[in-house]
C-alpha cells in the first residue's frame, strides 16, 4: 500500500470517528415510579436520543402509560434520576388515550386543531390569517378538510383521532409521546397516521409511543423498549421482540401484579426530575392507569 492510499484510508477512518453521536433527548438512571406509593414501573434505567422512533410495548398493566406520563412531566419519580429535555429547548406533546378524551364540550374540530397554536398566540387571542391556513393545512394533511365546522362529538373514533393529531402538528413539538394512537381505530386512519408520524421523524421529532400492534411496531419502529414494570429488554426492534423476551414479560408482570408494593430506596434515596418545567403529583385519591 503506497503513502496516497494509507493517507486516505487515514483521512476516511478520522471522517467516520467523527460523526457525532446524537445526544440523549432524556435519560432515566434507576427510576421508579407509581401511585400512592405503590410503584407502577421499577428502576428504569436508559437513554432516549434525539430523532428515535421509539415503541414501548408489553403486557397489560406492565406499566407503559405511567412511563409516558413521567416523560410528559405529569408525574413525579420516586427514587431515581429522571432529565427531560429543558422546554425553551424542546417543546413536549403528549396525547394521551383515546377513550380517556372528553368529547361532550361543543367545539369545531377546526377549533380543537387551531388550539394547538396556543403556544403562538395565547388562549384569547385570535388567528390571523396565515395561522388559518396552518389550520386548514392541518386538518387536509389528514384528509379531514371538508369537516372543518363539524362538532367533535360527531365525529367518528378514527376521525376524531385524525384531529387530534392535526391539532399535534401544529405544536411544533420535538418530543411527541403517543399512549396506544391506534387502538380502537379503523384501517383508513391508521394508514393515514403512520406515514404521518414517519414524515415528522425524518424531520428530526422525537417519537415515544406505547402499542399494543406489534406488526405496526415491526415495520415503522426502529427501537423498542419491552416493560414488565421492569425493563426487559431495550434495543433494536428485531433484538427485543423474541419470544424468549417476551415469556419473560409476561411471566414477570404476572407475578408483580399482586405484589407491587414500595421498594426500599438504593443508591438514589430522594426523587429527582431535571427540567425546566414542573412534574405534577397524581391528583389525591385519583385512579391513575398503570398500563
Amino acid at each position: 500500500m503506497n503513502a496516497v492510499t494509507v493517507a486516505s484510508a487515514m483521512r476516511l477512518a478520522a471522517s467516520l470517528q467523527a460523526v457525532p453521536t446524537p445526544a440523549p433527548l432524556l435519560s432515566l438512571v434507576d427510576v421508579t415510579a407509581g401511585y400512592d406509593r405503590h410503584p407502577a414501573v421499577h428502576h428504569l434505567t436508559l437513554e432516549v436520543r434525539a430523532g428515535d422512533m421509539l415503541a414501548v410495548v408489553g403486557p397489560n398493566g406492565s406499566g407503559k402509560t405511567t412511563l409516558l406520563r413521567l416523560l410528559a412531566g405529569d408525574l413525579k419519580t420516586m427514587e431515581g434520576q429522571l432529565r427531560l429535555p429543558p422546554s425553551m429547548r424542546c417543546r413536549t406533546a403528549y396525547l394521551p388515550q383515546l377513550n380517556l378524551t372528553d368529547r361532550s364540550f361543543p367545539i369545531t374540530a377546526h377549533d380543537l386543531v387551531a388550539s394547538g397554536l396556543w403556544h403562538e398566540t395565547g388562549a384569547l387571542r385570535g388567528l390571523d390569517p396565515h395561522q388559518r391556513g396552518r389550520v386548514m393545512d392541518a386538518l387536509d394533511a389528514v384528509g379531514l378538510a371538508a369537516c372543518a365546522r363539524r362538532l367533535i362529538g360527531t365525529l367518528s373514533g378514527g376521525e376524531f383521532q385524525r384531529v387530534r393529531f392535526a391539532q399535534l402538528m401544529l405544536q411544533d413539538a420535538g418530543l411527541v409521546l403517543l399512549d396506544e394512537p391506534f387502538a380502537g381505530v379503523d384501517a383508513t386512519t391508521i394508514g393515514t397516521l403512520l406515514p404521518l408520524l414517519s414524515r415528522w421523524n425524518g424531520q428530526g421529532v422525537t417519537i415515544v409511543t406505547v402499542l399494543h400492534e406489534l406488526d405496526i411496531v415491526r415495520q415503522w419502529f426502529p427501537k423498542t423498549l419491552l416493560l414488565a414494570r421492569h425493563m426487559i429488554a431495550y434495543g433494536a426492534t428485531g433484538d427485543v421482540l423474541t419470544d424468549a423476551n417476551w415469556q419473560q414479560a409476561a411471566g414477570l408482570s404476572a407475578a408483580l401484579w399482586e405484589d407491587a408494593t414500595w421498594c426500599s430506596p438504593g443508591v438514589h434515596s430522594h426523587p429527582a426530575v431535571e427540567r425546566g418545567t414542573r412534574a405534577g403529583d397524581p391528583a389525591p385519591g385519583g385512579e391513575h392507569p398503570v398500563a
